[in-house]
């Protein structure tokens, strides 16, 4: 199970939200570029990194950081937020990120997905279903359409998506735990590649993770805090990479 170490970028400082709350906003670095070479002396493989204010513009705001956080670390990077057309795709891609997440647009334009797929392939384009009661959120997680989860997968493995992000809005950040239940039906009814995330706040909760056979899982708040080592995390659950 890969762990991915989160950077959530909010006027070019490192951030955590609750439960995707924007008046809800802990500043834990004023610099991200910092944080990443921190993850990446951990030995992590991979970094969810996310654009807060480009979820919320619908266009890139703190390109510069991003740009400088790929060309400091060696490692892949994973990068969403505002994510809207093909051209803010391609936008990322020339960053040097290895994945973009599409979150929004999944859903409002499922078309976009397709002929990202298409053009990109299926290992440089996730999907992030964010979710609320089963019920996948946009905009930012300020809207909740009437679209479950488990459907929306469905419908962008039709695609060829092959990675979903799953994030339960009501576990971000709050440090309760994973919701093991809905991941797990979530990685049944679809058979992808799901990436877990969402209110990881122990060893303990990455072990529950790894027993549903998630593809990895991202970890936020509670490496900020202190709560787990991401060096111990990566030896105990990476092995496998």
């Amino acid at each position: 199970m890969r762990i991915y170490p989160a950077i959530d970028i909010k006027d070019g400082k490192c951030v955590r939200l609750s439960q995707g709350r924007f008046d809800k906003v802990t500043i834990y670095n004023d610099n991200p570029v910092e944080v990443a070479k921190e993850w990446f002396n951990a030995g992590a493989s991979f970094i969810h990194l996310v654009d807060l204010d480009g979820a919320i513009k619908g266009k890139q705001a703190n390109k510069e950081v991003i740009k400088e956080i790929v060309k400091t670390v060696n490692i892949p990077i994973q990068t969403g937020g505002g994510i809207r057309n093909i051209e803010s795709i391609k936008e990322r891609l020339s960053l040097g990120v290895s994945r973009v997440i599409i979150g929004t647009a999944a859903v409002k334009n499922p078309d976009l997905v397709k002929e990202a797929i298409d053009l990109f392939g299926p290992d440089k384009i996730v999907v992030g279903i964010d979710a609320k009661d089963s019920k996948v959120a946009v905009e930012g997680w300020e809207e909740v359409s009437s679209l479950s989860a488990i459907d929306l997968a469905l419908k962008m493995k039709e695609i060829g998506v092959k990675t979903i992000i799953y994030t339960d809005i009501s576990k971000d950040g709050m440090l309760t735990g994973v919701n093991i239940k809905a991941t797990k039906e979530l990685i049944d009814e679809t058979g992808m590649d799901i990436v877990a995330s969402g209110g990881v706040a122990s060893l303990e909760d990455l072990e529950k993770v790894s027993k549903i056979n998630a593809e990895g899982v991202i970890i936020g708040k509670a490496l900020y805090q202190g709560a787990i080592d991401l060096k111990e995390a990566i030896r105990l659950f990476e092995g496998g990479y």
